[in-house]
């Protein structure tokens, strides 16, 4: 369900290779890597409709600002001490860390896509995430528009 709901597209690392991006197993599901400036972007182009992402797809800019992928490793600087029950309100409600009166979760992350899915999925995913390599990463903050 991880591969098909395309989980590594944005919160995966990628190496280039001859056959372009792939993601860097290393470093899998950890997100955007800490202390790795956004590049500099025109604002312009996104007063004007446009939305633009990193190579890698880990950041995008859009009219909700700067967003960065977040790291959803099994580490405590990722969901390594999330409960379930945050995990299916973070994906059902779009809030951020699955927490009340959190900040909504920002584009492009599709969480409204996967409001619909089962219980059952939402524990299966969150239980293969929970498995994995926990690595130490503090994603950026995102950003406003005013700060490009």
């Amino acid at each position: 369900m991880v591969s098909v709901m395309g989980c590594d597209d944005c919160h995966s690392p990628k190496k280039m290779t001859d056959h372009g991006p792939e993601v860097d197993l290393e470093k899998r599901f950890s997100g955007y890597p800490a202390g790795r400036p956004f590049p500099k972007v025109d604002s312009n182009l996104i007063k004007n409709g446009m939305a633009v992402f990193t190579g890698d797809l880990q950041a995008a800019a859009g009219p909700w600002g700067v967003s960065f992928a977040a790291n959803i490793s099994s580490d405590e600087t990722g969901i390594g001490n999330w409960k379930f029950e945050n995990f299916k309100k973070a994906l059902r409600e779009g809030k951020t860390k699955g927490l009340d009166g959190a900040r909504p979760i920002l584009p492009p992350m599709p969480w409204q896509d996967f409001k619909n899915l089962t219980d059952d999925d939402i524990a299966a995913v969150f239980a293969f995430l929970k498995s994995t390599k926990p690595i130490s990463n503090v994603v950026p903050a995102p950003k406003q528009l005013n700060e490009l």
